[in-house]
């Protein structure tokens, strides 16, 4: 089954490697959404925070899956944490893939960057269970995305009810 997907990153560090990996994606016959090319980026983030959350509302909006590609720095990425919160309590299925090793366009790769969700809890059986107990994270190049992606948007998906 086709899933509208968005993807979640680190726009100025992780373009180039989000399109390689939405690209994989696309080539296999699957509706993507939330990419965001930079005329798109620029014109939004000159809007403001509020044209920057309404824009990603509307990316989120007939999704089902958000995959969040994980960088150096993704977790530090005040976007990439609201979009985890609005995935979240919209009910999305969530998942994080590392892209560290996925090469730019100059042929480098970047350190591996913390799990986003590390950094959020929701309450349950008087205890915090982290967004990372609950969503999983792969790596694109140890785990062959290119072979997996659909299979774990796919599992993610079912995870949640979706």
């Amino acid at each position: 089954m086709a899933r509208r997907v968005f993807f979640s990153f680190h726009y100025q560090n992780d373009v180039w490697r989000a399109g390689q990996i939405r690209n994989s994606w696309v080539a296999r016959d699957r509706e993507a959404s939330g990419f965001w090319d930079a005329a798109s980026w620029e014109k939004v983030k000159r809007g403001g925070d509020e044209a920057i959350k309404n824009w990603i509302e509307d990316q989120l909006d007939g999704t089902s899956v958000t995959v969040v590609l994980i960088g150096s720095e993704t977790s530090e990425r005040r976007y990439v944490k609201h979009e985890i919160k609005r995935s979240h309590a919209l009910g999305k299925a969530i998942l994080g893939i590392w892209v560290h090793r996925v090469k730019d366009m100059s042929g480098y790769v970047s350190t591996k960057g913390a799990n986003p969700f590390d950094q959020f809890y929701i309450e349950e059986d008087g205890r915090k269970k982290y967004l990372s107990e609950i969503y999983p994270a792969y790596d694109w190049v140890a785990d062959d995305g290119y072979e997996n992606l659909a299979d774990w948007i796919e599992d993610a998906a079912q995870a949640a009810g979706r």
